[in-house]
């Protein structure tokens, strides 16, 4: 329980960091297309997305190695703590966006650390509980995520999701 509590806690600040960091990363490339793929490339609620997910995905898969060893739960409890995080950007950025009817840049960033901040709290109650009871789909909703990052990166559908605030 020790191990998780500490993975969860260096996770968050990990994504805290990079998250930040890569909100710029596009721009420092000089817009590569590759980064793109990985990195927010406009302001679109969407992309920011991406400063959850890359960071989470790559902590999960580098730093959780060790972790999965002691606990078969453990990668099953990362890829539902990512989709948790990731999605709570839009949730709570179309909620508070609707109360006030305008954005500003402060709950944006109370945004990001809120929903990384859940999705580590979600990470640690699933590794406790160990259920994997739908590790499968938890596994295919993350690649399918994956997925639509990569092709909406290039094809952005024309709903709001994908548009500039």
């Amino acid at each position: 329980m020790r191990s998780i509590k500490s993975y969860c806690i260096a996770g968050a600040i990990f994504t805290l960091i990079v998250g930040t960091i890569s909100h710029f990363v596009y721009e420092w490339s000089g817009n590569h297309f590759i980064a793109g793929l990985f990195f927010p490339v406009n302001e679109s609620t969407w992309e920011h997305m991406k400063l959850v997910f890359s960071p989470m995905l790559v902590y999960a898969l580098v730093a959780g190695n060790r972790l999965l060893r002691e606990n078969p739960c453990f990668l099953y409890a990362s890829f539902a703590g990512i989709l948790a995080g990731t999605w709570l950007i839009p949730v709570i950025f179309y909620i508070y966006t609707g109360i006030l009817g305008y954005h500003k840049a402060w709950l944006d960033i109370l945004t990001f650390v809120v929903s990384v901040i859940a999705a580590y709290a979600v990470i640690y109650r699933a590794a406790l509980n160990c259920r994997r009871k739908g590790f499968v789909i938890i596994k295919l909703i993350l690649i399918a995520q994956l997925a639509a990052f990569i092709i909406f990166t290039v094809y952005p559908p024309g709903i709001g999701l994908f548009s500039v605030p």
